[in-house]
């Protein structure tokens, strides 16, 4: 052995630092002593690392399951525990084999491998096997998968309901989570197909590496929760290729910074009356409104009114209308005519041709109701609300109360 050119100081620095300061003489070793001293390393690493030895399961990642048969065969093996006995620091050569095969040279990861169902490059590095995850891609899907009952789940299920009420109305959408790496309390996401809401972000700290992170509480919509890391996290959404952020309300396709096919830089919800000489629209004349959304003009749009049977083959006047700046136009349409269909004014005219019509954009509601509406449409709450027309007035939605 030859003697270490460091002082004792020297030696406790470069121990903290991880630097091996025991400058064995290598060349007494053989290629074949050097491979089954590196080979237990990788073993010692992965015990100080989870605290036990690699363990053999199908349900075992497959740097675990290699380090167990691994280690299968080196306590098998009388060489191998002569040559490893002197740094044997955790006990690991202690202890019987759990599978025996005399078939699989020690040092042949690659038997190893295919022993357990997997390929390798053709290179003899285990590093660079093909369709092996990383061992950051590992630890982050380790991390992930470390959840526990979420006892107040009760609290959360709510914001669940909630959010796929605004997914499927329109209101929210879904991003790719590339555009936006940023977590912050309240956040959705989809991870592996499941929701997912960030209730908590701890104090930030500084990583060994300089990076920022923070510990999170992480709540899933099957009633489970996590403490990962913000990091880990982060680096989950990038490598599910399906992971989404879910948006903000008032970040929806309604109302988006992000232009789409079908979005214009302004729009107009326009509320109509009919002129029709009508017994029923007469006598409801204050509360049977059109309503309808254009990117053109409102005047433009109602000129050959008396000739269409959207309008019901009569003049119309135009007693509201509302500016609202970068809509989709037809998501927004589809959002008002869906909500008050439970006001829909049932009504048969007939066209120009004498065929009876039955005219789908007219509704029996007051004209501060709609007002409303278009109030918690900008502002995202409409989700939270259904129209009653037996009390002509707006709800809480009962199965989001």
């Amino acid at each position: 052995m030859a003697k270490s050119q460091f002082t004792d100081e020297d030696d406790v620095l470069l121990n903290e630092l991880g630097i091996e300061t025991d400058t064995k003489n290598k060349s007494t070793r053989t290629s074949r002593e050097e491979r089954i001293i590196a080979g237990f390393e990788d073993i010692e690493r992965f015990f100080e690392q989870h605290g036990r030895a690699p363990n053999h399961g199908e349900d075992r990642d497959i740097f675990e399951r290699l380090y167990a048969v691994r280690l299968d065969k080196i306590r098998e093996s009388e060489e191998c525990r002569s040559i490893l006995s002197d740094i044997d620091k955790h006990g690991l050569l202690s202890g019987e084999p759990l599978v025996s095969n005399k078939e699989f040279d020690i040092l042949d990861d690659e038997k190893l491998l295919a022993e357990l169902g997997v390929l390798n490059t053709g290179e003899k590095d285990v590093t660079n096997l093909k369709h092996v995850k990383t061992r950051a891609e590992i630890k982050a899907a380790e991390e992930i998968a470390q959840r526990t009952p979420c006892l107040d789940f009760k609290n959360f299920k709510p914001l669940f309901i909630k959010v796929q009420a605004e997914l499927k109305s329109g209101v929210r959408k879904t991003r790719q989570f590339k555009n936006d790496a940023q977590i912050k309390p309240g956040d959705f996401f989809i991870l592996g197909g499941q929701k997912v809401y960030v209730a908590e972000v701890g104090e930030e700290y500084k990583t060994p590496k300089g990076e920022m992170d923070a510990r999170l509480r992480v709540v899933y919509d099957n009633g489970t929760e996590s403490n990962l890391l913000r990091r880990s996290l982060q680096r989950a959404l990038y490598k599910d290729e399906a992971g989404r952020r879910i948006t903000d309300p008032t970040d929806g396709p309604l109302f988006s910074d992000v232009t789409e096919e079908g979005d214009v830089t302004s729009g107009t919800i326009y509320v109509l009356r009919s002129k029709l000489d009508h017994p029923q629209i007469k006598e409801n004349q204050n509360v049977i409104h059109k309503i309808g959304v254009t990117s053109g003009k409102i005047e433009k749009r109602i000129a050959d009114a008396k000739n269409d049977p959207t309008f019901l083959m009569a003049d119309v006047e135009v007693i509201a209308s509302y500016e609202l700046s970068n809509i989709n136009c037809t998501k927004l349409e589809n959002l008002i005519h869906k909500f008050f269909e439970p006001a829909r004014l049932d009504i048969e005219i007939k066209d120009r041709f004498g065929k009876p019509i039955v005219p789908r954009e007219w509704y029996l509601v007051p004209l501060f109701i709609i007002d409303e509406v278009v109030e918690k449409i900008k502002d995202g709450s409409i989700v939270n609300y259904c129209y009653v027309p037996s009390s002509g007035k707006l709800m809480v939605n009962k199965d989001l109360g």
